[in-house]
């Protein structure tokens, strides 16, 4: 009875802290309709910034709360909403997720290029005092943890709910223009929501930082469990919010209570697997929660449009994929085999990003999974098939293909927002249910197995070139879905589904194909990736990983092949940049990455739409003959807002 009621206070203190992070999130999702991917990150960083005064500068304890709590959180969030949230207001929610994830990359390395990585704890408030309640002892921390998630859940939701600015910070999210008409300052209430968010963010990393390591990413996925709080309030109802945090920190520490009471014969024989479910509960929480919620209505009387790059005649392209394959074959005869083999680990994350044009270009589908259908192919390299074959390549197409229509069928009744949290549940639990187990995976964390090429396959250059080789199939492939009728379907649905339904289309099997092919396209892309490294681990397909990869592949276009290609090449070199030249990689993918990102609220096709953008603006006599035939021939493909 004693243990239990210890493990009780302990999972009501975690859903405490969950509903702290959880009342941000919905209180800048509220307001701003712009759901906030770089929660985590923001309560990481300043959760640094609170230890960098309280402890290594010596700050009393008082001060240093003040200090991040009353004035650092709220600048960066004044800052965040000038520069950046106030554009995605009504933008795509693919935009939206993508922008939030660049900022969240972008903290967690300006946090690490702030504070070198090292050993950091934080201290409990008043350190060793505590209150006996029956036989379990609860020291004072926990107690201001739980009473400040109380007041706060109360706070917010009378501010919200019961008063004039709470009623018309809600409205801004609503109608801009109108809230000013009647006299309302909606730059000035917007700006004081995420003011709040952050500093809600900061609060709840400062209040968990002492119940474990100071630690960049451990901080910064905490946040994926008020993900799942705040998804049962619906983003919008903080009691709910507050209550389904309390019952996931009870539910994971409950779980880790009953896992501690197996004995270890048992965890032996289940190779990983109860283990991975208990670590994986908080995202099977998520997913269950959303598969619960009624769908999403389809939207009327809009269609937002937006010009993509111009589709290619198939001369141009067997044209453009010639030109490629020789480009590449005369560049790697004249490397080195080790610059090869970088410049082969770039392609493949090419390869990758390819299977996202599918989805998430031309479909309008976020996927934050992607890189777990990599995984998948890379499993089947290595322990179905045993080497790397056609026979090979085959096979990871379907069985990959197979997960992502397992995974579609339930996942794709969300839409926007919630298929993009789904898709990032399923991926954190196949690295804890798949990856890490050796039932059907690599083992546990760091576990890992070596490939053998094929005789004919062994050098570095002749592996490229057959990712290259893959490439252009994949391209192709690709290509031929957008020209054909599925493809008109997919854009359709993309530019409005409520027009779609209205015509009689079932838009439904389309998703669910196509969703299938990317995924199979991913675990083609799995077995390059894994012959090309040679060795692949756990590590290698860990899901917070998909996350800049989405990121770079949206800089750079994922409306187009030549956009995955471009990004893919940018987001592998930049490794070697940081070995070589680390004040260029830095630039490069620190202010470089960062006007990337706004860029993608003005022009959502990427840089690779920039610059067919200039090209359609050059003056007629400056354009080539054939491309202003080409030109001419060109009609206008809509797209989604």
């Amino acid at each position: 009875m004693t243990q239990f009621l210890a493990f009780t206070i302990i999972g009501i203190v975690a859903g405490a802290t969950y509903a702290i992070a959880a009342s941000g999130l919905v209180l800048t999702y509220a307001t701003s309709n712009v759901f906030n991917m770089a929660h985590g990150s923001v309560g990481m960083f300043m959760a640094f910034l609170y230890w960098e005064v309280q402890v290594n500068q010596g700050w009393p304890t008082w001060l240093a709360l003040l200090f991040v709590l009353g004035l650092a959180a709220p600048a960066m969030g004044l800052l965040l909403e000038r520069v950046m949230m106030r554009r995605l207001t009504e933008a795509p929610v693919a935009i939206s997720i993508v922008v939030t994830v660049g900022l969240l990359v972008a903290l967690i390395g300006l946090a690490q290029t702030v504070w070198k990585p090292a050993g950091r704890d934080i201290p409990e408030f008043f350190v060793g005092q505590a209150v006996d309640i029956g036989p379990v002892r609860v020291t004072i921390h926990q107690l201001i943890t739980l009473g400040t998630a109380l007041a706060l859940a109360g706070g917010l939701y009378v501010l919200l709910n019961r008063t004039r600015i709470g009623t018309a910070m809600r409205a801004v999210v609503d109608n801009r223009e109108l809230l000013a008409l009647h006299g309302g300052r909606p730059n000035l209430l917007s700006g004081l929501s995420w003011a709040m968010g952050c500093s809600l963010a900061a609060l709840a990393g400062i209040l968990i930082a002492p119940q474990i390591s100071l630690d960049y990413i451990t901080l910064t996925l905490l946040v994926i469990s008020a993900y799942a709080a705040a998804m049962v309030g619906r983003l919008k109802n903080l009691p709910r919010t507050f209550v389904g945090a309390l019952v996931l920190g009870l539910l994971t520490t409950y779980a880790q209570w009953g896992v501690s009471k197996i004995d270890k014969s048992t965890l032996d024989a289940s190779q990983g697997l109860i283990q991975g479910a208990r670590i994986a509960l908080p995202t099977l929480f998520l997913l269950a929660v959303m598969l619960v919620l009624p769908q999403e209505k389809l939207r009327v009387g809009r269609i937002g449009g937006t010009t993509l790059p111009p589709l290619p005649s198939w001369r141009k392209t067997l044209a453009w994929s010639g030109v490629f394959l020789a480009v590449v074959y005369t560049f790697t005869a004249n490397i080195s085999p080790a610059n090869n083999s970088r410049f082969g680990q770039a392609l493949c994350l090419s390869l990758i990003m390819l299977s996202l044009v599918l989805l998430t270009g031309y479909g309008g589908d976020v996927s934050l999974c992607q890189l777990s259908f990599v995984g998948v192919g890379a499993l089947v390299t290595g322990r179905l098939v045993h080497g790397i074959t056609p026979v090979t390549i085959v096979v990871a197409f379907l069985v990959s293909g197979a997960v992502g229509v397992l995974i579609a069928v339930p996942a794709l009744r969300l839409r926007g927002l919630y298929l993009g949290l789904g898709t990032l549940a399923v991926a954190s639990a196949m690295d804890t249910l798949v990856f890490e187990t050796s039932f059907f995976g690599f083992g546990a964390r760091g576990a890992s197995f070596d490939i053998t090429r094929p005789s004919w396959l062994r050098s570095e250059q002749s592996f490229v070139m057959a990712v290259a080789v893959a490439f252009v199939v994949m391209s192709m492939v690709v290509l031929a879905i957008r020209r054909g009728k599925y493809g008109r379907i997919l854009l359709a649905t993309r530019d409005s589904q409520a027009a779609c339904a209205t015509l009689g289309f079932s838009t439904t099997a389309v998703r669910v194909a196509v969703f299938g092919v990317s995924a199979g396209l991913a675990g083609v892309a799995g077995v390059f990736y894994t012959g090309m490294h040679v060795s692949v681990s756990t590590e290698d397909f860990f899901f917070f990983k998909s996350l800049p990869l989405l990121l770079f592949a949206a800089v750079a276009g994922l409306t187009c092949i030549s956009g995955a290609l471009l990004g893919g090449l940018f987001y592998g070199v930049l490794p070697f940049l940081n070995d070589k030249y680390p004040s260029v990689a830095t630039l490069v993918a620190g202010p470089g990455l960062l006007a990337g990102i706004l860029l993608l609220g003005g022009n959502p096709n990427g840089f690779v739409g920039i610059l067919f953008g200039l090209r359609s603006k050059l003056p007629a006599e400056l354009v080539p003959a054939f491309a202003r035939r080409s030109r001419a021939k060109a009609g206008v493909v809509v797209g989604s807002a």
